[in-house]
C-alpha cells in the first residue's frame, strides 16, 4: 500500500491536549489514516524530524467575508497555521441580502470593519439573496482554506425592518417572528449559529448604532430559540459592556441575558472580551460574572486575543498627523513623498511645527517596531516617548528620525485594548477562555492581528513557557471547532480531515506588518507574514510551504 503524503518522525501535538508524541502520520484522499508508525511509502513524503505536527488552526473570529471573494489564500491568515476561518461575526454578515440592501451591507462593513465601500461593491458577485445561496457562493470559490459563516443580526434585522432596525424601537412580535423565520434558513442551510452587536463602538456611517443594538431580550431569545430548535449553531456576541457602572450592574446584565441563552437553548454562547486601561478592572468582573452564571448552569465561552490589540501608524498607511497642514497633502502619496519631504530642511521643519500645533498623543502610550522580528511585548523603553528621550528630541522628531532611518518600515502601534501583559496571562490562564478576536480581514488600514497563532506559539509557549506546548495547540484546534460545531476538523486522528501543520517552533517569529495595494481597486492593507512554517495542510494538499502557495485550493466550505 502508498500512501498519498506521509509525515514522517514529527513531534504530534494532537490537539487533544494529550502529551506531544514522536508519531509518523498517513494521509489519503483529504483524510487522516494512520498516527503512529507508518511503514508504507508516500507518494510524498515531508521529514518533520525535530519539528512539530499539529492540526490546521481553526480561527473563529474573522472578518474575510468580502476578502475571500478575490483571496483564494486568506491572506494573512494562512502564514499563520490557520486552515479554517469563521465569517459573519459581530453581527456583520452579507446576507440575507436583497439586491436594494448591497450598498448598505457595504457601508455597514466599511464602517464596522473598515473594509472600503467600493471594494467590497466592486469585489463580490452578490449573487445570492438568503443565507443558503450566499453559501452556495461560497462553495462556488476557489479556496484555499476552510470558510465557513455566522448569519448576523445587523442583516437579518436589516431585511425585515429596514430603517426601523436601526432605531430604539421593540420589533414587534411579526417583525421577530420574520427574523427567526431568516436564521431557521441559514442554520438549516449549514450557517454555524448567528452573531449580533451590542456594543456602541459599532455604528453605520451616519453615526447610528447597527441593527440589533437596542434588540430587546424578547428578540434575542426568539432568535436563540431557532440554535436550540435545531440543536446546532453557535450564538456570538459583540457585547455591550460600556457604560458599566460603579456597582457593573450594566455589565452583570449583559452576561446574564448571555447566560440565559444557554440555559434555555443549550447552544454555545461566546463574546468578546478584552481589558483595557480606561476600566482596569472590568475584565476580571466580566469573568467573576461569567463563573457566577456558569454555577447556575449558563456556562459561556468569553474569548479574547494572546497579545495587545493596537492601531497602527506608518508612513506607508495612516499617520498621527494625517490631518496636520502640509502633512495631509502627503497622506496617500507614499512612503516616497514623505521621505522626499523629509528630507528638505524647510519641508520638514514646517512639518514638524504643523505636526507639533495639531498633536495631543501621549506618546508614553505609543510603541515602536523597527527591528525584526517584531516584538508585542512593550516596555516603557519601547514608547516613541523613550526613543524621543534617548535621542534627545521631542516625539514628533524622533517619528520623522525612526521613519527615515527604517526607509518608511517602522511601524507605530497605539494598543488600546489587552494593553496588559499580566492581564492577558490571567485570562489565558482561565480555562474556559477561548483564542480569538484576531480579526483578520477587518480594520485592514489600521489592525494587523491575524498572526495571533504565531504570537501565542512564540512568546507564551517557546519563550515564556506559560503555557503548554499541547494546550497551546488545543486551544487552536479542537476547542474552537467544538465551540463551532466544525465537525472532524482539530484533531490529528483517524479519520479526521486532513488539515495539518509542520511547523519549527525554534524559527517561528513575525516581521513587521506592510502596507500591501493589493485590493479591488487597488485598497491598501497591512499584511504579515511568519517564519517557522515548514508546511500547511488543508484537506490533504500541501497548501503552503515555507510561506509560499504551492498553487493547491483544496478548501472547502464549512457547514454546520
Amino acid at each position: 500500500m502508498t500512501h498519498d503524503l506521509v509525515i514522517r518522525n514529527g513531534l504530534v501535538v494532537d490537539g487533544t491536549g494529550s502529551a506531544p508524541r514522536t508519531a509518523d502520520i498517513a494521509i489519503d484522499g483529504d483524510r487522516i489514516t494512520t498516527v503512529g508508525v507508518v511503514n508504507a511509502d508516500g507518494l510524498r513524503e515531508i521529514d518533520a524530524t525535530g519539528k512539530i505536527v499539529t492540526p490546521g488552526f481553526v480561527d473563529i473570529h474573522t472578518h474575510l467575508d468580502a476578502q475571500i471573494s478575490w483571496d483564494a489564500l486568506g491572506t494573512s491568515s494562512c502564514w499563520h497555521g490557520v486552515t479554517s476561518v469563521v465569517v459573519g461575526n459581530c453581527g456583520v454578515s452579507f446576507a440575507p441580502c436583497a439586491p436594494d440592501e448591497r450598498e448598505y451591507l457595504a457601508e455597514l462593513m466599511e464602517s464596522v470593519e473598515d473594509i472600503p465601500r467600493d471594494t467590497i461593491l466592486q469585489g463580490l458577485n452578490w449573487d445570492w439573496t438568503t443565507y443558503g445561496e450566499y453559501l452556495e457562493a461560497v462553495d462556488r470559490l476557489p479556496k484555499g482554506i476552510n470558510v465557513g459563516g455566522l448569519v448576523g443580526h445587523c442583516a437579518v434585522r436589516h431585511h425585515v425592518m429596514g430603517e426601523r432596525g436601526l432605531s430604539k424601537e421593540p420589533a414587534t412580535p411579526d417583525d421577530i417572528a420574520s427574523m427567526c423565520e431568516l436564521v431557521d434558513e441559514a442554520i438549516e442551510a449549514g450557517a454555524l449559529g448567528f452573531a449580533t452587536s451590542r456594543t456602541l463602538l459599532h455604528t453605520v456611517p451616519d453615526g447610528r448604532m447597527v441593527p440589533g443594538t437596542w434588540a430587546d431580550t424578547d428578540e434575542l431569545y426568539a432568535i436563540g430559540d431557532v440554535l436550540g430548535r435545531h440543536d446546532k449553531g453557535v450564538f456570538e456576541v459583540a457585547p455591550r459592556f460600556e457604560g458599566s457602572g460603579i456597582d457593573y450592574a450594566n455589565t452583570a446584565a449583559e452576561i446574564h441575558w448571555m447566560a440565559e441563552i444557554r440555559r434555555r437553548t443549550g447552544r454555545p454562547v461566546t463574546f468578546g472580551v478584552a481589558q483595557s486601561d480606561l476600566g482596569p478592572e472590568l475584565y476580571k468582573k466580566i469573568f467573576d460574572f461569567v463563573e457566577a452564571e456558569a454555577a447556575d448552569g449558563g456556562d459561556i465561552r468569553p474569548q479574547t486575543t494572546p497579545r495587545c490589540i493596537s492601531l497602527l501608524f506608518s508612513l506607508q498607511a495612516r499617520t498621527f498627523f494625517d490631518r496636520a497642514p502640509g502633512w495631509s497633502e502627503l497622506a496617500g502619496k507614499g512612503v516616497a513623498a514623505y521621505l522626499a519631504a523629509f528630507s528638505s530642511d524647510s519641508e520638514r521643519a514646517s512639518l514638524l511645527a504643523s505636526a507639533r500645533e495639531q498633536s495631543r498623543m501621549d506618546w508614553n502610550g505609543v510603541f515602536v517596531l523597527a527591528t525584526e522580528p517584531a516584538n508585542y511585548r512593550f516596555s516603557e523603553s519601547d514608547s516613541l516617548a523613550a526613543h524621543a528621550e534617548r535621542r534627545g528630541v521631542d516625539a514628533i522628531e524622533a517619528f520623522i528620525e525612526i521613519a527615515r532611518e527604517t526607509d518608511g518600515r517602522a511601524i507605530f502601534c497605539y494598543p488600546f485594548l489587552n494593553q496588559s501583559h499580566d492581564a492577558i496571562e490571567w485570562m489565558l490562564d482561565k480555562d474556559y477562555c477561548v483564542l480569538g478576536l484576531a480579526d483578520s480581514g477587518a480594520h485592514v488600514g489600521l489592525i494587523m492581528d491575524a498572526g495571533q497563532p504565531t504570537w501565542l506559539l512564540s512568546h507564551w509557549v517557546r519563550d515564556k513557557a506559560m503555557l503548554t506546548l499541547e494546550d497551546a495547540v488545543r486551544r487552536l484546534t479542537s476547542d474552537t471547532a467544538d465551540l463551532f460545531g466544525i465537525v472532524d476538523r482539530g484533531r490529528l486522528v483517524e479519520g479526521a480531515f486532513a488539515d495539518v501543520n509542520v511547523i519549527d517552533l525554534d524559527a517561528l517569529s513575525l516581521p513587521l506588518p506592510r502596507i500591501e495595494h493589493d485590493f479591488p481597486l487597488g485598497a491598501g492593507r497591512y499584511v504579515q507574514r511568519s517564519s517557522g512554517y515548514d508546511a500547511t495542510i488543508v484537506n490533504g494538499s500541501v497548501f503552503m510551504e515555507h510561506g509560499e502557495h504551492t498553487g493547491a485550493l483544496a478548501g472547502t466550505t464549512l457547514r454546520s
